[in-house]
């Protein structure tokens, strides 16, 4: 048999694209490359957190040079993984076929970064030389394969140690991955069609070169009623942009912030613009990628802004502020008037809480200092 089957191009039931492009046989072929090791990352939900993890991506390439990686999550986070060069294949773990498919593999290394039941089955079920994070011991309980998962586990069981964590999510992952500590970005890459879709928004908004555009996110996941900041902060935050600083806004949300957003966007002129961005995630990334700074809560947006390089605002309530790596570009606004009384729970009793008492100065400061530090193109 002259197929090779250890190649990375090697797709197993139709030609690879190097056949087709020259119609070259396996024995004769220069772009012979054989996989040395295998990888599998299992990484389910939510989907900012999937994003957010993709962190560990450049430093297991480096570690691993001719690594094929897979990683395992579910059907939402998906689209993240669309023109990723690290990640050679992406399996739901909410198909079929990617059990059976699990059943059969072996890979030199797997690494399951979520202490989850679900998650940690999978992980004990494959098949692996080496084991990191997560999986069950012998009474179906979550355990730790390696020392280095220790830490995060006992930071997911106790709030009080989750509080006085003072390392970002990005350290603490790449420790239990045993890869080099370095501040490795997060990989989110826009094709030329995406590209395309963001200039082609940016013209039908008449947005200049010259114009400062800030994009904000005033939702987050209902999981943690205070993770959003105050309607009326961020509509005081808007009159201070359109206003006094002459910037284009751009409020970001899906289905569930169309009614906020409507509500912030009431009374102002063209300079408010509400996306719409029900075509998907990668839609959303594509326009959030014509702001020159971004303005939001712990969420999904947080994330992608990072990864997309933006400047970035983050408002900070019931969670972790500390677990957010800054890259230089993220500036964390926490109130300076009270710590929060509901750590991680899902509902605050309090009537004055930490959201709050987070002042429209505090954060209009923080974007104006941002759009400072921006050098625009002279209008034409």
């Amino acid at each position: 048999m002259i197929l090779r089957r250890d190649c990375k191009h090697f797709p197993g039931d139709r030609p690879c694209l190097p056949h087709k492009q020259t119609g070259v046989h396996c024995d004769k072929c220069d772009l012979y490359d054989p996989v040395k090791d295998r990888i599998l990352i299992i990484k389910l939900d939510a989907v900012g957190d999937v994003l957010r993890t993709t962190c560990i991506l450049p430093g297991l390439k480096e570690k691993f040079p001719s690594a094929e990686v897979t990683w395992v999550t579910l059907s939402p986070s998906k689209e993240i993984f669309h023109a990723n060069p690290y990640v050679h294949r992406v399996l739901l773990y909410d198909e079929p076929a990617t059990i059976a498919a699990l059943s059969v593999e072996k890979f030199t290394l797997l690494i399951n970064l979520d202490a989850s039941v679900k998650s940690s089955a999978l992980a004990s079920y494959c098949h692996a030389n080496e084991k990191l994070g997560y999986g069950l011991d012998e009474h179906g309980k979550v355990d730790c394969f390696n020392p280095e998962a220790e830490i995060w586990f006992e930071m997911g069981a106790f709030d009080d140690i989750k509080k006085r964590n003072k390392r970002t999510y990005q350290e603490l992952m790449l420790d239990i991955c045993r890869l080099r500590p370095k501040n490795f970005e997060i990989v989110l890459n826009l094709t030329d069609e995406e590209l395309r879709r963001a200039e082609l928004f940016s013209k039908q908004c008449g947005l200049l070169p010259s114009v400062t555009v800030v994009g904000i996110n005033a939702g987050a996941s209902p999981r943690w009623e205070r993770k959003r900041w105050t309607p009326e902060g961020y509509r005081e935050v808007i009159k201070r942009l359109t206003t006094r600083d002459e910037c284009v806004v751009i409020l970001f949300g899906g289905k569930s912030e169309k009614e906020l957003n409507l509500s912030l966007s009431a009374g102002f002129s063209s300079d408010v613009i509400i996306a719409q961005t029900d075509s998907g995630l990668r839609e959303f990334f594509a326009l959030l990628s014509v702001c020159d700074v971004v303005v939001t809560g712990d969420t999904l947006a947080l994330h992608a802004a990072a990864a997309l390089r933006k400047k970035v605002v983050a408002i900070f309530g019931p969670t972790s502020a500390a677990e957010i790596e800054p890259y230089g570009r993220v500036e964390k606004i926490v109130s300076t008037k009270m710590e929060c009384q509901c750590y991680y729970k899902p509902v605050c009793t309090q009537e004055v809480n930490c959201m709050n008492t987070i002042s429209a100065d505090q954060v209009y400061n923080a974007v104006r200092g941002k759009i400072k530090s921006i050098t625009h193109s002279p209008a034409t």
